[in-house]
């Protein structure tokens, strides 16, 4: 009988031990949440989709790309002659993001539209056209299963910061993320700066650019180019603007305006320009070139409807011409930009993106593991400019013709909006570090928005064991000493003088 009871409880004891471990430490369910980003371009739109955990940290959560998806089509500016087709044309990316967010967790995830810099000089050119695009991808997004938030034209200002905070989180410069030094990134980030510091943000885009970083000077001028952040706990005062029409295609609609204004073509002649290469030839139409709000005060009335282009591939003059875009001439302030805007002494590092980059990974210039010197940026786009069109087009077959004829203008341009626009030089041309990816995350304004976004979720309690730790201790102690108890007296009972054992018995 008492072998039966000492076995029984034994086992009791091992089974009890056995499931409060098991129970206790099986792994903890992930609490993850998504959001969607919609960023709707002047050329295109990228709908971007975020992941980050529920327990945030210092308020601001922990915030990833998990999928990137290229809508069809152009921007949703570019449909401002048919409105009702702007929203469909966002159907297959929010399927593919119905696809990688768990059906389980649609209704709770927020999607943000934000357009940029194509539909704010909609908005100036025809209101009411802008207002019935972002109608009709508002109606869209509506209809989706999630939990739409908003579609709106996000400001110049907005832009540049979030690009700022994208860059800056991903570089880890605000706190420590374990996920980018698992990457492979710890090289670049040692290659910046100090991660106590902040890098500053360079963004181009086929309408706009911006300029962002945190300036030593914290001058009292011009304050409505300072903005103010708090996240992870402590606060950001950031120096931010951003040029209207000063993305690379439409300073290049500006420049050739600017050429045409200059000129007098006749019926059948063509206007040379040196931005584009030998060989190379564009017909324009006239009626339409002066309708944008970047070129319309340099209308000028001309005899025929179209306008011949013909390529002449030199790099110096197409700097000249270029040049003219950035008026120096007057500055307000103690510095200047151009166009009279404030900009006070450049500080630390940038990361120039989107375009930025675009351009100069086209050229090859952004593979060495350190930034080029200036003069061997410059050398080779003039290079490039010089190749006749037809060996271009040869090389490049798997370009699209218009990309590729404009990334000699696009290359000048850069160099001249860095150079002359923002007082780049020789001796501070290697802070600029050209980033497309860093980790899994795409650099742009979006994931920047989708983090200062986050604030505004509450974060939630983090999954926890089904005990606490007193309790699930408690139970592991008693089990154990049952399992013991019980151990000890069976060896006893097998030990004892037989006299003992059989008077027990």
């Amino acid at each position: 009988t008492i072998l039966l009871i000492l076995g029984f409880l034994s086992t009791l004891a091992v089974i009890a031990l056995i499931a409060v471990a098991v129970t206790q430490n099986q792994p903890l369910p992930k609490n993850i949440k998504y959001g969607i980003v919609l960023d709707a371009g002047s050329s295109h739109t990228n709908l971007y989709v975020y992941e980050w955990p529920a327990e945030k940290e210092n308020d601001t959560g922990v915030v990833k790309q998990v999928e990137v998806c290229k809508v069809e089509g152009p921007g949703i500016s570019g449909y401002s002659h048919a409105t009702e087709k702007a929203g469909p044309s966002l159907a297959q990316c929010l399927q593919q993001a119905k696809e990688v967010i768990p059906s389980a967790q649609h209704k709770e995830t927020p999607v943000y539209l934000g357009a940029t810099a194509g539909m704010r000089l909609l908005r100036l050119q025809n209101e009411s056209a802008a207002e019935k695009v972002l109608s009709s991808v508002g109606n869209t997004l509506r209809s989706a299963p999630f939990n739409f938030q908003g579609a709106r034209i996000i400001t110049g200002q907005e832009e540049g910061a979030y690009g700022w905070i994208t860059i800056n989180y991903l570089l880890g410069n605000f706190k420590q993320v374990g996920y980018l030094w698992q990457s492979g990134w710890k090289k670049l980030l040692h290659s910046l700066k100090s991660l106590s510091e902040t890098s500053g943000a360079l963004d181009l885009g086929g309408a706009s650019t911006q300029i962002t970083f945190v300036s030593k000077d914290l001058s009292p001028e011009s304050p409505e180019n300072h903005l103010y952040f708090r996240l992870y706990g402590k606060d950001y005062q950031v120096y931010t603007h951003s040029f209207l029409c000063y993305g690379k295609d439409q300073a290049l609609q500006q420049k050739l305006a600017r050429d045409l204004q200059a000129s007098t073509p006749t019926p059948n002649s063509s206007l040379p320009d040196p931005c584009f290469h030998k060989g190379y030839e564009r017909t324009i139409n006239i009626s339409d070139f002066f309708k944008n709000p970047c070129t319309s005060d340099k209308k000028k009335q001309l005899p025929f409807s179209q306008l011949y282009i013909k390529g002449e591939g030199d790099y110096q003059k197409c700097r000249e011409n270029i040049q003219r875009l950035f008026n120096k001439s007057s500055c307000p302030y103690s510095s200047c930009s151009f166009n009279g805007i404030y900009l006070p002494p450049l500080h630390g590092d940038f990361g120039a993106f989107s375009a930025f980059y675009f351009v100069m990974n086209f050229l090859n210039l952004t593979s060495e593991p350190n930034p080029l010197a200036l003069n061997k940026v410059t050398s080779t786009i003039e290079s490039f400019c010089a190749q006749p069109w037809q060996e271009v087009k040869a090389a490049y077959q798997h370009i699209k013709e218009k990309y590729l004829s404009e990334y000699c203008f696009s290359g000048a341009y850069i160099l001249s909006l860095l150079e002359n626009g923002y007082q780049f030089t020789e001796n501070n041309w290697q802070m600029i570090h050209f980033l497309g990816k860093i980790g899994s995350s795409d650099a742009g304004w979006t994931l920047g928005y989708m983090l200062n976004l986050t604030n505004m979720i509450p974060a939630e309690e983090p999954a926890r064991p089904p005990l606490s730790h007193g309790s699930y201790v408690g139970l592991m102690v008693l089990s154990s000493l049952v399992l013991v108890s019980v151990l000890l007296f069976a060896w006893l009972l097998f030990h004892k003088p037989k006299c003992l054992q059989k008077g027990i018995v």
